[in-house]
């Protein structure tokens, strides 16, 4: 178990710098390496998808805190965006987060690795918005924050690899967007744990430490290292080039896409 904890603590170092350089919750890399170690230890397999789901948006409860605090302190969070998409954010994300529990192991899988290659490539290629597009008004924001919050119930992410396209795609700064972004996946975060441990209550045959679809021990070793690295992603993200990172992050996903993909293939 020990070793298992220093990989937990590993896991943390490493996502919480993405997410704060890039805006996202961390649950792209945070969800499959999960699974694998779910899997290592012995946990029975119908569930350890939906554990690796409800335990990375708990981690991503707080290094969103700790990434926006650092990006709002760089003013590049814009609030009333926030404001804007939090309603629809809450209640897809519920709604997500509670039907997840009816949704087969496989399924979710196949979701999440599909999503996978659909944030590399869209990472990679860099979408370009046409010049005029500006942000929709209250009930297009409502919509999109609904739909971001279900998708990222589904694959365990803070949404950035959602909010941050789509913001740009309205001619939003790139580092304002990925501020904003940061800022996004904390309503998302909590709202998807709260769904995930009211789904996971009463699931029977879950691991010891297991608080519904939450495994307390890899949240605890996961939150102490992104709370500390959070914070560095976020200032490095006014000081790189960030185009050049996004690159070699997409490159990330895609070689996580194609392992996971072989997983379900393997079965």
């Amino acid at each position: 178990m020990d070793l298992f904890l220093l990989a937990y603590l590993a896991l943390g170092l490493v996502a919480g710098f993405v997410a704060g350089l890039l805006g996202v919750g961390g649950g792209l890399i945070m969800v499959p390496v999960l699974t694998w170690a779910y899997a290592a230890q012995g946990f029975t397999t119908a569930f350890n998808i939906h554990l690796a789901l409800g335990t990375s948006l708990a981690v991503i409860v707080l290094t969103s805190v700790s990434s926006l605090r650092a990006h709002h302190g760089h003013g590049a969070v814009d609030w009333v965006t926030v404001r804007r998409m939090a309603p629809g954010i809450v209640a897809g994300t519920l709604a997500g987060s509670l039907a997840a529990a009816w949704l087969p192991d496989a399924g979710l899988k196949l979701f999440f690795t599909v999503f996978l290659f659909y944030a590399a490539t869209q990472m990679l290629l860099g979408f370009k918005p046409k010049p005029s597009r500006a942000m929709p008004g209250w009930p297009g924001m409502s919509l999109a924050g609904g739909v971001i919050g279900m998708v990222s119930s589904w694959v365990g992410i803070g949404g950035g690899t959602l909010t941050v396209p789509f913001l740009t795609w309205c001619n939003t700064d790139l580092r304002r967007a990925i501020g904003t972004s940061a800022a996004v996946g904390f309503p998302i975060a909590v709202a998807g744990t709260l769904g995930y441990v009211a789904s996971g209550h009463a699931v029977a045959g879950l691991p010891g430490g297991s608080l519904g679809f939450v495994y307390l021990p890899a949240l605890a070793g996961i939150a102490a290292g992104s709370w500390l690295t959070a914070p560095l992603g976020a200032r490095a993200t006014h000081r790189w080039p960030v185009d050049r990172i996004k690159k070699t992050f997409a490159g990330l996903l895609y070689l996580l896409g194609v392992r996971m993909a072989y997983g379900l293939l393997a079965v």
